[in-house]
């Protein structure tokens, strides 16, 4: 097994990495590329990206690959992990003058095999519909720069839509549009919506319906990138002032806020069930947020250079379909269910349930997530029980359990509920009589609890109260504090031996030393590090990634994870393919003679 990555051979490309799954191996036939394979010169260019879609054609080769590199943008299909890719035959491809693309999406509700709607944005500010099956442009919007002359970051259908698609710029503005309306000739006159910190929602103000519908004015500073929530309600935006912030879309209320450790946030992602939001950027972290509880639940180490892009693996993440956090009805019924646990698997609270079953070991909930940096590295993490319900109430022997746990890593591929650094947390909580038993069924997942029995401020900060986490939502100063050095996290960044097991929670015992420094910053409203906006390092648990590889010579800008394997793509063009364990011997058999010739279109 190569070293780990960004060690002393700083040249040498990882080819394969192992989890607990197994070997996840570079598909060296199925890189995608411009057709001469000749890495892209990079400099001053927008960052290559590649978009999804599934044609559903009966042939089995329903994929199709959309990626973009300097000037040019390509589409073919994509043949995975079943055989090598032939660079010579692009479905279609062009070479735009004077902008280049920036993003791009798929419309996957109208996708077929005759027919696709790509959304391609633009360095200039337009934002182009193409069928690049039928090799058709079919409108052009804000084509004159009348709506917005910034370079757009982000473009994405509308969950559930056939004709709207929202698309954010540089410029901090987000725009709403709709297929069948033009964009008009003049500058659209606004009208305001709503109003709301740090954001506004203006309509567009004309006789007949025009483009855009709805202007989004989002923070300070460019908006890097958007994500709806997979339900289609929500709305998570970052932006280049540091702050994440969660809008519901139809309702155009903002739901809850974070920031940055410092930094602009530069990429955003959902977990599989909507209850967690994954952010990263420029402070080097993951940033992991409850949607329930609106706060920081952890962050996690391993970049040493900014975050392009977070994205959960659906295919590795193993939590139940159940929504946990709707539970409502009596004690009896809790404790029924807690019994009957392992019964009533498929009920709509099984995932709680199993996880309180104590007749047995408890079922696991573990999201596996990833990310991509401009150091070249790809990251998996894995959040765990002792992670997302570090205070829920066990059972005393289980609290008793955990302290002699509490300083041992977990052995093997399993983590008991409260185990490792997780189980100290409990074990606090439990000690402490004010906070023990507090998780009634109308809340599972509690506002904040002391993390340690020295932190008496997380508890008097009440996280359901919307208004005090707005009360804390500071604007311009905040990014230039939170200078703080993370030195004390690298004494323990060797203790690598769980890595393939679980990433772990971290937390440190000096947080009573700076509770006066605390005190100090939530009293000063320029400031948000210690809120519950931007905790400290120390306060909550610091996740180290599973692995941690150099896998490319140039910044990474792409990771997707699909089903037999995952995607990355960096700065110089090069798609990959990683075959998921399992999944390799698919292509083994491929005679290698075929590989592509490299023909110049």
């Amino acid at each position: 097994m190569a070293a780990e990555g960004g060690g002393k051979e700083m040249n040498e490309i990882k080819t394969q990495f192992t989890t607990r799954e197994g070997v996840y191996k570079l598909l060296t036939h199925s890189e995608y590329s411009r057709p001469n394979r000749v890495p892209f010169n990079s400099q001053g260019s927008n960052p290559v990206k590649v978009s999804f879609a599934n044609v559903n054609d009966q042939s089995g080769n329903g994929d199709r690959i959309c990626f973009n590199v300097g000037r040019e943008l390509y589409f073919y299909i994509y043949k995975g992990v079943r055989k090598a890719a032939d660079l010579s035959k692009p479905i279609d491809k062009r070479i735009y003058k004077g902008t280049q693309p920036t993003c791009h999406d798929f419309n996957h509700l109208t996708a077929t095999a005759e027919s696709v709607s790509l959304l391609v944005g633009f360095s200039a500010g337009q934002v182009q519909l193409i069928d690049p099956i039928k090799k058709e442009t079919s409108k052009l919007f804000n084509e004159e720069r009348l709506i917005d002359k910034s370079r757009v970051t982000c473009v994405k259908w509308v969950p559930g839509s056939e004709s709207l698609f929202l698309v954010a710029h540089s410029s901090g503005n987000m725009y709403l549009y709709n297929l069948e309306h033009t964009c008009g000739t003049t500058v659209p006159h606004y009208q305001l919506l709503k109003q709301g910190e740090n954001y506004s929602v203006h309509t567009c103000k004309s006789k007949s319906t025009r483009n855009p519908l709805l202007k989004w004015t989002v923070g300070e500073g460019a908006l890097n990138e958007f994500s709806f929530s997979p339900d289609g309600k929500f709305l998570a935006c970052v932006s280049q002032d540091g702050f994440l912030r969660v809008f519901n879309f139809d309702a155009v209320e903002l739901h809850g806020t974070m920031k940055s450790y410092f930094g602009g946030l530069l990429c955003v992602c959902w977990s599989p069930d909507g209850k967690y939001i994954v952010a990263g950027g420029e402070d080097d972290l993951v940033t992991v947020w409850s949607f329930v509880d609106c706060r920081v639940i952890a962050r996690g180490h391993g970049h040493k250079s900014w975050v392009s892009v977070v994205a959960f693996d659906h295919y590795t993440t193993s939590v139940e379909d159940a929504d946990p956090m709707e539970f409502s009805g009596s004690d009896e019924d809790f404790q029924d269910q807690i019994h009957f646990g392992r019964d009533r698997a498929n009920s709509s609270q099984s995932q709680l349930s199993k996880r309180n079953s104590t007749d047995s070991r408890p079922v696991q909930v573990t999201y596996r997530f990833g990310s991509v940096g401009q150091d070249t590295q790809l990251c998996l993490w894995d959040l765990t029980e002792d992670i997302l319900f570090p205070h829920l109430p066990l059972s005393r022997t289980r609290t008793h359990t955990n302290v002699m746990n509490a300083t041992s890593p977990p052995v093997g591929g399993d983590v008991s509920v409260g185990g490792g650094v997780g189980g100290g947390i409990v074990n606090n909580v439990s000690n402490n009589p004010s906070t023990n038993g507090t998780n009634t069924p109308d809340n599972p997942l509690p506002t904040p609890l002391p993390r340690s029995n020295s932190l008496p401020h997380s508890a008097a900060t009440t996280a359901n109260s919307k208004s005090s986490v707005m009360d804390n939502a500071i604007a311009t100063g905040a990014s230039k504090f939170a200078t703080l050095s993370v030195h004390d996290r690298k004494e323990r960044h060797h203790e690598k031996d769980h890595k393939r097991n679980h990433s772990m929670g971290h937390i440190s015992s000096k947080s009573s030393d700076k509770l006066n420094i605390l005190t100090k910053t939530k009293t000063d409203p320029a400031k948000t590090l210690g809120t519950l906006l931007c905790p400290r390092m120390e306060d909550i648990p610091l996740l180290e990634p599973l692995i941690c590889k150099k896998i490319a010579h140039e910044r990474l800008t792409v990771l997707i994870f699909l089903e037999d394997c995952i995607v990355t793509a960096c700065q110089e063009g090069f798609i990959c393919t990683w075959a998921r364990p399992g999944k390799v011997g698919l292509l083994s058999s491929q005679n290698q003679a075929s590989s592509p010739s490299g023909t110049v279109v």
